[in-house]
């Protein structure tokens, strides 16, 4: 797998599906800043209130396909998914449809979020169980902290930028700021 982090500003996403994993997608989704296209063509009516001016009440055709970058499919019958992934990925649409891998182009990550810092734990759909272990892991180990921390250093980095430091000088600054802070990494301690 290749972790990537997408802009949801800069990508335009799908969600097709109908029931309770569809609105759990629509809420981690709309908690990264995301405002996906909801197809749904019977929502329930949780899935409707939250879709909102979002929801459109049918599943995507063709040309719907043609506008999407990323779709994630839940809910839907095996035969359903299977069609419509079929034409996702004739319209080059990166899928993926919840807990089917061979009709996964990528896999949504265990994720913890500390302002801009985003941590992502992933096992290739092989156990989320574990991705979520991991997150647990992470939580704990990255405090509220990083938030206001990675503002600071977003900031230091631009005007030492402005400045014309190099990128090395940049990152040992950073780094120096974080020993600072949180103290040098523990790499000997347990996993």
């Amino acid at each position: 797998m290749i972790p990537i982090h997408l802009d949801p500003a800069q990508t335009r996403i799908g969600l097709v599906g109908r029931g309770t994993l569809t609105l759990r997608r629509l809420g981690w989704l709309q908690g990264l800043g995301a405002t996906p296209l909801i197809f749904s063509d019977r929502p329930g009516p949780e899935l409707a209130a939250a879709a909102g001016p979002q929801m459109i009440g049918r599943l995507p055709n063709l040309a719907d396909l043609a506008g999407l970058q990323v779709m994630w499919v839940a809910d839907l019958e095996p035969a359903e998914a299977e069609l419509l992934g079929a034409a996702a990925r004739a319209a080059k649409v990166l899928l993926n449809t919840e807990d089917v891998l061979p009709l996964c182009d990528f896999h949504t990550p265990a994720i913890v979020r500390r302002g801009r810092l985003v941590l992502s734990a992933g096992t290739g759909g092989g156990s989320p169980a574990a991705a979520s272990y991991v997150r647990e892991r992470l939580t704990a180990t990255f405090p509220e902290t990083w938030a206001e921390m990675l503002e600071t250093l977003t900031a230091e980095r631009l005007a030492q930028k402005q400045a014309g430091a190099s990128m090395a000088e940049m990152r040992q600054a950073a780094f120096a700021k974080l020993v600072t802070a949180f103290g040098p990494p523990d790499l000997t301690g347990p996993v």
